[in-house]
């Protein structure tokens, strides 16, 4: 069972113990109830509704369809991964993930709505991005094709530290609601992250053809990774001059496993 230790505690645990507290539903409980606590679809009753008008509307509503896109690849990917996982460890983990990823897609179809969309879920389809939708199909091939290491990465590194460095950039310019949304499923996208650099860090230290199958994947993925973040960093209004810094904080997550 895990150990219920405080924060404080956690880095004095043997490295087996630390995995068993931190991957735990326990945890999960502990942390979820942190940022979550008196929030109505992400964001609590007293946050003042400024919604953007006009052409800023627009393209919030665009963008919110790719988050939303987004989300539900995340939700696709991590449910597959639950059966593949090689461990109890990393499945009950991806368990929690996948209360994560369909609770963000919730209050992101519910944004919507409250900015006056009709049919979200058919508008999330329409406005979507060819490159979210291609990384969807590539992601959802290697869940599929049960390549454990090649899909965490593709899910956890890849489109988590994407959605990480996206979402963080936008909730400085958004609305008040929008931003509140976007800090809450920021705090998870943390902890996936960490799952997936720790699995991955360990198992790519003395295997020279994982980290070359995942070089590969990265090679292949990379463009379609840029393209998109370019496609968001106009919609929400990021300088050109600034979109080098927003690829570089998606690359910094890539690049800690040593990747280059």
């Amino acid at each position: 069972m895990p150990t219920t230790a405080t924060p404080t505690d956690l880095h004095q645990l043997e490295h087996a113990s630390f995995l068993e507290e931190v991957h735990s539903f326990e945890f999960w409980f502990q942390s979820v109830e942190g940022y979550l606590s008196g929030t109505s679809y992400g964001h609590r009753a007293a946050t003042r509704d400024e919604a953007p008008t006009g052409a800023d509307r627009e393209r919030l509503i665009n963008v919110l369809c790719n988050y939303c896109f987004g989300e539900t690849t995340a939700l696709e990917g991590a449910s597959g991964l639950v059966a593949i996982a090689p461990n109890h460890l990393a499945k009950v983990f991806l368990a929690t993930q996948v209360a994560d990823e369909g609770r963000h897609l919730e209050v992101l179809l519910h944004r919507l709505r409250e900015l006056g969309v009709e049919k979200p879920e058919e508008e999330t389809e329409r406005r979507t991005s060819e490159s979210l939708k291609s990384f969807r199909r590539r992601l959802l091939e290697l869940v599929h094709g049960k390549d454990w290491e090649a899909a965490i990465f593709a899910q956890n590194v890849i489109l988590e530290s994407l959605e990480f460095a996206v979402f963080r950039t936008h909730a400085a310019t958004a609305d008040p609601v929008t931003a509140e949304v976007l800090e809450g499923i920021i705090k998870d996208e943390r902890r996936h992250i960490g799952f997936g650099e720790n699995e991955l860090g360990r198992r790519i230290g003395g295997s020279p053809h994982i980290r070359a199958r995942l070089d590969r994947v990265r090679d292949e993925l990379d463009h379609l990774v840029l393209g998109m973040l370019e496609h968001t960093a106009g919609e929400i209004g990021v300088e050109r001059a600034e979109r080098t810094t927003l690829a570089r904080s998606y690359l910094a997550s890539v690049e800690r496993l040593g990747f280059r």
